[in-house]
């Protein structure tokens, strides 16, 4: 900025943000009728966004969903997803810096711009603000503007004001008859305020500082400061990055799952190309199309570790892309990494087995993680404990890592199950006869006893008999058992607790 140059900052407010985007997203909904985001609060389902035609119609923002479907009975509702609002804002904000290079996050609807010496390229603001005006108006998107020297007045101007610019040098007269509410503080302050007859900031321009501090709190005096330009307001530009996204657009409309495929294969060299060379790997992928009637479709494909093969990826979309609306044609197809994580290279031994066998793993855990989802899919994993029940966990292998189990010394089942009782008159250890699960069995062969203590820290019922001795069993009928007799005293007894291979 120019020495001398007065700073000048663009607040644009999109009201119907969340309602709009939804709009946006699903073209079979009619944006004339009256549509509601909702979402859970104060223990009740209330309205977050709403789009005009609803605002129309009485409806406001926090009413209660019941309360407005009594008003209107058949209101169109979908439920909010937070974090695709705030992905479409950081769209529309990476989109504004066609206009200056300072764009800021505010909020959850809105916009900071800093357009310091930037006006005169639309020939000038009234320009500028026109020129936004209608490219977001294409967008089928409601955006209201402020100009001002400040943020605070320029957010004021675009939710409270009339007339969007104020001229530079005039902040104090552009917001004096602005409510009270324009100054971004609480909804208590403004209450108070408002009892006691101080309804627009004109009313308390010329009030001390010191008198409204002590009555109001340090926030109001700072919050007017700041609106005026006495006080400074950090304007810190936010960094959007670039989604990891490629687009191909078709000069005539396709829709065989060939050409859907083919389309694909082009994309996935594109994106997995700028993944490799920035060292990510996606973990989710979504793939769009957009027909020639203007609807679209989408799928999403996961893979269990992050990759950047499109080798790798390509098979997941084979299915999924068969389920895909065509209509009367494709036109345009997206392919977003929406999900996507680090991805370094690994120095690996090429001589283990385990190593050349990973990825077709991964492969196998993504197929059927996409089709059953990858919370389904587990792998155990070895825990720090000698208790046969706490010496494992189970653990999504999507997100996990496999881990070899240590040597104990002595071999363990490869079925494990919870004890069961036998049932045997011999007090011998091991027992030559015994019936479990209905079956009699006959002792050839046992080893043991292993015996393993309950650890101390760990309060279990089942082990509260105190130490096990655990035998291997080889029985006449084939089984190789896991058998072990508790120490009780009183109640002395055998139990099987699990089957060797």
């Amino acid at each position: 900025m120019c020495a001398g140059m007065t700073s000048r900052v663009l607040s644009a407010w999109f009201p119907y943000l969340g309602a709009e985007q939804v709009l946006r997203r699903q073209n079979t909904l009619d944006p004339l009728r009256p549509f509601v985001v909702v979402g859970m609060r104060k223990s009740a389902l209330r309205l977050c966004s709403l789009n005009p035609a609803a605002e129309a119609q009485g409806l406001t923002l926090g009413m209660a969903l019941a309360d407005a479907r009594a008003i209107l009975p058949d209101l169109t509702s979908v439920t909010e997803r937070p974090e695709r609002q705030a992905s479409f804002l950081n769209a529309l904000g990476r989109w504004s810096e066609r206009y200056t290079p300072k764009v800021v996050l505010d909020g959850v609807d809105g916009l900071l711009l800093d357009v310091t010496g930037c006006a005169h390229l639309y020939g000038g603001e009234s320009g500028l603000l026109d020129d936004l005006s209608a490219r977001v108006a294409a967008m089928r998107l409601t955006v209201r503007l402020g100009l001002a020297d400040t943020r605070g007045a320029a957010w004021a101007l675009a939710r409270f004001g009339d007339v969007p610019i104020a001229e530079q040098g005039n902040t104090r007269e552009a917001v004096a008859h602005l409510p009270i509410a324009a100054l971004r503080i609480d909804d208590k302050t403004t209450a108070t305020l408002m009892r006691l007859g101080l309804r627009r900031i004109g009313d308390i321009h010329g009030m001390p500082r010191g008198a409204l501090s002590r009555r109001f709190g340090s926030m109001l005096v700072q919050r007017l400061d700041q609106m005026l330009g006495i006080l400074p307001e950090p304007f810190t530009a936010t960094t959007f990055a670039a989604p990891y996204a490629v687009r191909l657009s078709l000069p005539d409309p396709i829709g065989k799952t060939e050409d859907v495929k083919a389309a694909l294969d082009r994309l996935l060299e594109r994106l997995c190309a700028r993944l490799e060379q920035e060292q990510r790997g996606a973990r989710t992928l979504r793939l769009s199309i957009r027909r020639c009637d203007g609807g679209g479709d989408a799928v999403e494909a996961s893979l269990a570790r992050p990759c950047s093969d499109p080798a790798r990826i390509a098979p997941l979309f084979e299915r999924l892309i068969e389920g895909l609306d065509a209509g009367f044609g494709i036109d345009a197809v997206r392919l977003q990494a929406v999900a996507t994580e680090s991805a370094q290279k690994e120095q690996i031994d090429n001589l283990k087995a385990d190593n050349r066998n990973t990825e077709a793993l991964d492969d196998v855990i993504a197929r059927v993680g996409n089709r059953i989802g990858f919370d389904k899919v587990t792998r155990f994993l070895p825990a720090e404990s000698h208790i046969p029940e706490r010496a494992f966990t189970v653990a999504a292998a999507a997100y996990s890592k496999p881990e070899s189990f240590p040597e104990c010394g002595l071999p363990r089942p490869i079925l494990l199950f919870a004890p069961e009782p036998l049932h045997t008159d011999q007090t011998g250890a091991p027992p030559e006869r015994f019936r479990w699960r209905g079956t009699s069995y006959e002792t050839l062969h046992a080893s043991g006893p292993e015996r393993i203590a309950p650890e101390w820290w760990w309060d279990e019922p089942a082990w509260r008999s105190g130490p096990r001795d655990y035998w291997r069993v080889q029985t006449a009928q084939g089984q190789r058992l896991w058998l072990f007799q508790t120490h009780d005293a009183q109640n002395a007894s055998w139990f099987a607790q699990g089957e060797f291979a």
